[in-house]
């Protein structure tokens, strides 16, 4: 079992950085599938970016060039570095996690483990 917890979503002006932290615990050190979504109102759940046991990472195109997700295995955190914030980042942010030997998903119901989410808002 996997509990994941978000932080770091705040309003900014387009143009601007922000750095999401997601915090997880773990009751075993099976290998894990790491995973960013965001869901704007009235919008699907959508894949951000995702990053494996192996550190491969995977990311949108939407984000591709200004997001790096990246984690600190010994502090058992994700991040998300967000740079050159868009209006239509406005979303809010979840982390998801799935144990997974290898490789990652971009697809939400492939993930089991889910955080209560962070809002980011960019405004114009």
């Amino acid at each position: 079992q996997v509990q994941l917890v978000e932080s770091g979503g705040a309003s900014v002006q387009a143009g601007g950085s922000l750095t999401l932290s997601c915090v997880y615990f773990r009751y075993d050190y099976s290998s894990l599938c790491m995973a960013w979504f965001r869901q704007a109102p009235g919008k699907e759940r959508e894949f951000v970016s995702s990053i494996d046991s192996d550190g491969g990472t995977t990311y949108a195109d939407s984000v591709k060039g200004r997001f790096t997700i990246s984690q600190d295995t010994a502090k058992d955190t994700l991040y998300l570095q967000m740079n050159s914030l868009k209006p239509e980042d406005t979303a809010m942010y979840f982390c998801a996690a799935e144990m997974r030997d290898s490789g990652c998903y971009d697809t939400a119901r492939r993930y089991t483990y889910w955080g209560q989410g962070t809002q980011v808002t960019v405004s114009s």
